[in-house]
Formats: C-alpha cells, structure tokens, sequence
C-alpha cells in the first residue's frame, strides 16, 4: 500500500511517499481502507520534534513510529474472528492515537479503539477533521465546568480547536466571545459566537470585560492578560504548552488565587466521539475545512499547517 514515511525529525520534505506493506488484521482487529486523514498543527510538531519533549514520546534521535497520522475516515475492508462492533462495509471515522498509522491507504485496529461509525451526511473529509479538533474542544470546556449562562472567551477561535470550541460552548449554553484575525470574523460569527474581537486592531484584556472561562485554543494568549480578565473563581484553559513557563506560572495563580489554570493531556474516548456525533447530527457542529490535499501532496499540506494560518482544519484525500 501507499504510506507517507519519515524516518527523521525534521521540515516537511523528511515526508516521503513509499510503498509499505499492507497489514491483515488480527482476530480482535478492524481493517480499514483510509479514505481521508487530516494535518493538525499537533502533526506538525510531531514531525519536527517541537518542543523537544515529543522525543520522549516518539524517539531521542530519530522517530520509533515511522507512519505519522492519527485521525481518519473510511470503510471497514474486513475484522478479524472475534470482531462484533463491525462489519465489512461500515463507514467509520476515529483516531489511532497510540500507533498512528494514518497516513496511510490501510490501518489495522483493535476492535476498542476509538472507531465509531461515521455519521452519513458527512464527508470522508470531513470526519477525518472532527477528533482532532472536536475531542480537545470538549475535554477542555468540560474540564473548565462549562455552564449554561457563562461568559466564555475563545482565543484563537478560527482555527481546528477554535471552531470546534465556540459551537460546542454554544450547545452548553455561553455567551462566546471569539478573539481571531478580522478576515474569520463572518466564518466565527456563523459559529454562533456573540461577538468577536479582531487581534490585530484590539486588546481584548483592555475593554475591562471579566469571563468565566479563558479558553486559549493555540497557544497564543497572554498569560497575565488572561487571568486578569478571568473572574473569580474563573478558568483559565490553555490547550497548547509550547514550553514550561506557563506551566510554573499556573502554578503560581492557583496558588494564590481562586482563579484556575488547567491543561495538560487526555486520554479521548469512544463516548466523546458519540457525543460530537449527536452535536453533528442534530445541526450544532459542522466541521470547518480549510484546504484539501491529496496523500502525495503531504509536503505541501504540511509547509501549509506550519504557516500558522490556516482556518478550521487541512483534510487530506487518500
């Protein structure tokens, strides 16, 4: 089968097309023909190393898994004996989180991985958009004890998390203020956010206005601005941690004030996935794509997610 490979950290061109072989399934495995995948900025800083920690994840020296990809859509090719979840045919959508893979033509999964079936009016493309953005939008809102009534700031709320973010604060019920590029304004404002705030001509720190929730979608934000904008008792969510600076800093806040700061990692589960099914479903979330890339053109794809400006999410067509 057709896979992009990599075999060092590095810019895009360390991605290249190859020939791999085809995996079989497993009897407790689901054997998948990829038809869609996705770049996320998380891909990206898998690919270069960056921050450095991802070597402790992925290999000091050079990458251990040597397939990038983890989001994706397709239909199930055949499971292995002891599969009952699925049947060959199914229209399925999920991550592969653990072992990536998804840059590929075929995966090969347990049958508990996170793969539910893909809702039918969406695209292959669009599917293989919705975990990556979807499922951190949730667990971080979540995590923040989102309520109906709340005021709730989204800090780069045009991009993959951002716009999963303001519908999914808008189904709990807040006022969504979104902080983008002047030029997102109209796609945001479709969203359902409240108001926007265009970065490059305002401060949005400097109109007074306090939030319950801060919610920095790329890793952007101002860190005292945010907490000085946070009320009482007010969460600060930071998605993205580029360094450990804020990480010390949060430290400090929660020490010495009611005000929260969480982020960290999570583990994405099959029930999130559902859940966002029944947002897609009943008309409250609809992924944003920005630009689609065929499977050789990855290079492009990535150099593209890199630029830093890309609205929504990158599909790739496998």
């Amino acid at each position: 089968m057709k896979a992009i490979t990599y075999y060092k950290y590095g810019a895009p061109d360390v991605l290249q097309v190859a020939e791999v072989p085809t995996p079989s399934p497993k009897e407790n495995e689901v054997h998948i023909r990829i038809f869609a995948t996705s770049v996320s900025s998380g891909d990206v800083r898998l690919r270069k190393a960056d921050p450095f920690l991802v070597r402790l994840m992925m290999g000091l020296q050079r990458p251990k898994i040597n397939v990038l990809g983890f989001a994706f859509a397709g239909k199930v090719e055949s499971v292995g004996s002891s599969v009952s979840r699925f049947k060959a045919g199914d229209e399925v959508y999920g991550t592969s989180i653990k072992t990536f893979g998804a840059y590929a033509e075929y995966i090969c999964l347990p049958e508990d991985s996170i793969i539910i079936l893909k809702p039918r009016m969406l695209s292959f493309e669009e599917a293989a958009v919705i975990p990556f953005g979807g499922t951190t939008a949730l667990h971080f809102l979540r995590k923040a004890g989102i309520q109906s009534g709340q005021k709730v700031l989204i800090y780069g709320a045009s991009g993959a998390v951002g716009t999963s973010a303001v519908q999914i604060a808008k189904y709990f019920g807040a006022e969504v203020t979104a902080v983008c590029s002047g030029r997102n304004a109209a796609l945001v404002t479709s969203l359902g956010a409240n108001k926007v705030i265009d970065y490059t001509r305002e401060d949005f720190s400097k109109a007074g206005e306090l939030f319950d929730i801060v919610f920095d979608a790329v890793g952007m934000s101002p860190f005292e601005a945010c907490v000085q904008s946070l009320k009482e008792n007010g969460s600060y969510v930071r998605v993205v941690h580029m360094s450990l600076s804020p990480v010390f800093k949060g430290l400090r806040v929660s020490i010495s004030s009611s005000k929260k700061i969480i982020g960290g990692t999570f583990k994405e589960t099959v029930q999130d996935l559902e859940f966002l099914n029944k947002l897609i479903e009943a008309g409250q979330l609809r992924p944003v794509i920005d630009r689609t890339y065929s499977l050789d053109q990855m290079q492009e794809a990535h150099r593209y997610v890199e630029e830093g400006h890309k609205i929504g999410n990158v599909a790739i067509r496998v």
